[in-house]
């Protein structure tokens, strides 16, 4: 395995490894974030399904202790929000036979170990730049559809402004992921606005009296999330 690839950071993707060799785990989790990645890591099946709704691209072992790599990608792709969710296999079963099953059973990648730094992250990023916009994204009863501009919750409309719409979009695009309010200034607003921090903590604040308090959750000292499931 050679040395990593240097580059800017590419974008704000997550990607969760799922491998239960340590040293493997860490040499990729290694490589990905020296190229700009942020990373989340998981030894088993069980831990990766808690992690899997806050990433954008799963790094998965076959062979894992609990259950194989092909069960959680079955799981996954059998998932109406995460059937999309970007795989690649990284695994030491190299004959054709297994490519073909690891293929054929929803990966949209394979390699085998060892492997090319290089490689993997040149393959990373295809995947990603692949991966298709959600038009529509469910975060437990509340559904955001981008082509109608329109959420719902329970299927009862709710009237938003254009940035609110955008805002909560955003952030139910990433249940479970802590963003900024700079990174939410960036990524709504766009980096050439003036505003303030101020701005994001307005917006919030409006958006938690249309939709309920328990939707965007305050991270002490970090920022907001979205809440995974539907507030109590």
């Amino acid at each position: 395995m050679n040395a990593t690839p240097r580059s800017p950071a590419p974008s704000d993707a997550v990607v969760l490894v799922v491998e239960d060799d340590p040293a493997v785990r860490e040499l990729v989790v290694l490589h990905l974030a020296r190229a700009g990645y942020r990373t989340a890591e998981a030894e088993t099946v069980a831990a990766a399904w808690e992690r899997i709704r806050t990433v954008d691209l799963v790094v998965l072992d076959r062979m894992l202790p609990d259950a194989s790599g092909d069960a959680l990608l079955a799981q996954l792709r059998r998932d109406p929000a995460l059937d999309d969710l970007p795989v690649l296999m990284l695994t030491a079963r190299a004959s054709e036979v297994d490519r073909v099953e690891g293929l054929e059973s929803g990966a949209d990648d394979y390699l085998v170990k060892p492997f090319s730094a290089h490689e993997l992250v040149a393959r990373i990023k295809a995947l990603l730049r692949r991966a298709p916009q959600r038009r529509q994204v469910q975060v437990g009863d509340l559904s955001v559809d981008q082509d109608a501009a329109q959420v719902t919750v329970a299927g009862r409309p709710v009237s938003l402004t254009r940035r609110e719409f955008e805002l909560v979009a955003f952030l139910a695009s990433h249940p479970g992921r802590v963003f900024s309010r700079n990174e939410l200034l960036d990524r709504v607003w766009g980096e050439s606005f003036l505003g303030t921090e101020r701005t994001v903590d307005q917006h919030v604040a409006q958006i938690r009296q249309r939709l309920g308090e328990g939707r965007i959750e305050t991270v002490r000292g970090r920022g907001y999330r979205f809440v995974h499931d539907d507030p109590t």
